[in-house]
């Protein structure tokens, strides 16, 4: 998200507890609550993995390992929920590794295929 300072300066005692969140440039006065604080950072995915971005079963495979791939190309077909999912190529590139089988039924984030 942002930048997060504590603001413990001389004041009144609302402003002891206010804190500055940086989100974008725009500096923001509140009060974050420790879940906020606790939270998992986020980063920033590895575009040279594709992940199951919902749980759900493969139904087809349309590359090999070794084959080059243009972004944008169809590289599998994810089912869920009733709803076939076509996951496209991130980036150009060349398929390193897929980690899964037609027929697999795989997790929220698993590992599908790695791109070179």
């Amino acid at each position: 998200m942002g930048n997060v300072k504590n603001n413990s300066g001389p004041g009144s005692l609302k402003a002891q507890f206010m804190e500055e969140l940086v989100i974008g440039g725009a500096v923001y006065r509140t009060r974050l609550t420790t879940k906020f604080r606790n939270r998992k950072q986020w980063t920033r995915p590895d575009e040279r993995k594709v992940v199951a971005f919902i749980p759900g079963t493969i139904q087809d495979i349309m590359v090999e390992e070794g084959m080059e791939i243009k972004q944008g190309t169809p590289l599998l077909i994810l089912e869920a929920m009733k709803m076939r999912n076509n996951l496209l190529a991130p980036i150009t590139g060349v398929i390193e590794k897929i980690h899964v089988s037609v027929g697999d039924q795989v997790p929220k984030s698993h590992l599908l295929m790695e791109f070179k």
